[in-house]
């Protein structure tokens, strides 16, 4: 289960929002208030990891006689299905 980052909304153009995590399921609701204070409040997108994956190039030549090429599909050019 992911965290989530929530904001208070504050009633005052004067106040500064508070920032706190929540552990909750991906399919529960978002929450509206605080469960603790009951102020609005609104979920903050925030950055997740950044991953950069090595991708195939078309350039890149595949051996399709190798247990990988023959396990993911790739020696008959359909994926494999489990």
């Amino acid at each position: 289960m992911p965290t989530y980052v929530y904001e208070t909304i504050p009633d005052e153009s004067t106040q500064k929002p508070r920032r706190f995590e929540v552990f909750q399921s991906m399919h529960d609701d978002a929450l509206t208030h605080d469960p603790d204070s009951g102020e609005p409040v609104r979920r903050i997108i925030t950055g997740g990891i950044g991953m950069k994956l090595g991708v195939l190039k078309r350039s890149t030549v595949v051996d399709k006689k190798s247990p990988a090429a023959t396990a993911c599909g790739c020696a008959t050019g359909r994926p494999h299905r489990h």
